[in-house]
């Protein structure tokens, strides 16, 4: 599974990129966490509000911080 997180550094975006990290840690699940900062690169996935969050390229998350249950349901689908 690919997971990746958009954002261009601020306090949420990390609080989302800990969150899933800690999430998948504490579930042993197996995913490639890939951390995307580039505007530009982020404006391609259509997303204007970050933090943004794709699972296998789909959008499951955008302009706010998931809970750690929701991450979990995003990453179990």
């Amino acid at each position: 599974m690919e997971v990746k997180i958009l954002g261009t550094g601020c306090k949420n975006c990390k609080t989302l990129e800990a969150r899933v990290r800690r999430v998948v840690e504490t579930n042993a699940i197996e995913a490639n966490i890939i951390k995307i900062e580039d505007i530009a690169e982020i404006m391609e996935y259509n997303i204007m509000a970050t933090p943004g969050l794709l699972v296998d390229e789909k959008i499951v998350s955008k302009g706010r911080v998931p809970s750690e249950k929701e991450i979990l349901e995003f990453l179990s689908n």
